[in-house]
């Protein structure tokens, strides 16, 4: 003879499984996010327009912690101060550069602060290129300090 309990677990798993799914669909979890800040970087180039060839050279500014070039310690803080915004770097107001044409382009791209950054300028020099954007283009090992600078 054969008998059942009449609260066998059997009967009651579809009603368990239904009540667990519609407390998971009340309250849905949110992943967290590993960077609570995005990301600062910019890709940077600078293009000296001589003949016979260009001359291009680039990076990648990582300012989380500082790394790209020699001076990104010094970049990263300048673009903070400016809050990612090359147009509002602070000129050098001690610099004097020649007079000596021999154009050179600047371009950034990235993001500071979750904000796009799209950066190109050219200017007369590098040193005039440096004066106006301070450490962020300074991307030779040789570099090329200006005086007073």
């Amino acid at each position: 003879m054969r008998h059942s309990h009449p609260l066998s677990p059997a009967p009651l798993l579809p009603a368990v499984a239904t009540l667990l799914l519609a407390a998971a669909g009340a309250a849905p979890v949110q992943a967290a996010s590993q960077d609570p800040q995005p990301g600062n970087w910019l890709q940077l180039s600078v293009t000296r327009d001589t003949a016979p060839s260009d001359d291009t050279r680039g990076t990648l500014l990582l300012c989380g912690p500082p790394q790209g070039h020699r001076r990104a310690a010094e970049a990263c803080d300048q673009l903070t101060a400016a809050n990612g915004d090359l147009h509002a770097l602070p000129a050098a107001q001690d610099t004097i550069c020649t007079l000596v044409y021999a154009p050179v382009t600047a371009h950034a791209s990235g993001q500071w602060n979750g904000k796009a950054v799209a950066y190109t300028q050219t200017f007369a020099n590098a040193c005039e290129m440096e004066a106006r954007t301070g450490a962020v283009f300074a991307l030779d090992d040789t570099g090329t300090t200006a005086p007073g600078a």
